[in-house]
């Protein structure tokens, strides 16, 4: 049996390619919908033949008439698994409860670090060593929920935001697959004490990835 999956999106969707890209059974991406319309991300659905829509959120009153739209719309297909790439809202608490243990977000920066906008210009400015990618499950924490994995890069003398936010990029399309592939196959779920991967208590750090290397414990 597929694992069906709805993809929200605000922009291009570069993580909605990596994910059409590498997924494969069990994993099915069943619809994509954008709080924006004409964005390129809808362009990449179509192209993969995949169901998409836009449900603008300019067109309602509230953040909470938004949202129990939203819901309507990503339950229309029947998802087992709702994955934010790069979906720029902040979600109701009513929305993060209703798919609890089944939703995901992908942050560039090394959660707790810089939740919100800007990480990679911050995390220049901090004068950080190191920066990366977190994948966790959503709970209404803004970029808050237990974390699964971490992509870790140095930063390099030379960097700007722009670059590092290019390096941080290729860290998220290999690591994003990789989890929601977890998540397809039953490996990966979400339980009272946290993140598990094949039954095993994920440490609060979420595992490791330093940069192309295989994930490891924190």
């Amino acid at each position: 049996m597929s694992c069906r999956i709805v993809v929200l999106i605000s922009g291009s969707g570069s993580n909605l390619q990596a994910l059409i890209d590498q997924l494969d059974a069990p994993a099915e991406i069943v619809g994509v919908i954008a709080n924006r319309p004409q964005v390129l991300g809808l362009q990449r659905a179509t192209t993969a033949g995949i169901a998409n829509e836009c449900l603008d959120h300019r067109d309602f009153i509230s953040r909470e008439a938004f949202d129990q739209a939203l819901v309507e719309r990503i339950d229309s297909y029947q998802p087992d698994l709702v994955v934010l790439a790069g979906f720029m809202r902040i979600l109701t608490p009513e929305l993060v409860r209703h798919y609890h243990g089944r939703m995901l977000n992908i942050h560039p920066s090394l959660l707790p670090k810089y939740k919100g906008l800007h990480t990679h210009k911050r995390a220049l400015e901090a004068g950080d060593a190191e920066h990366g990618a977190t994948i966790h499950f959503v709970t209404e924490e803004l970029d808050g929920g237990p974390l699964i994995v971490q992509g870790r890069l140095d930063v390099r003398a030379d960097d700007s935001a722009d670059a590092l936010a290019a390096r941080v990029q290729q860290i998220e399309h290999r690591l994003y697959p990789l989890v929601v592939d977890w998540f397809a196959r039953g490996r990966l779920c979400l339980t009272p004490q946290g993140a598990q991967l094949d039954g095993e208590l994920i440490a609060s750090g979420g595992l490791r990835m330093e940069d192309h290397s295989q994930p490891s414990e924190a």
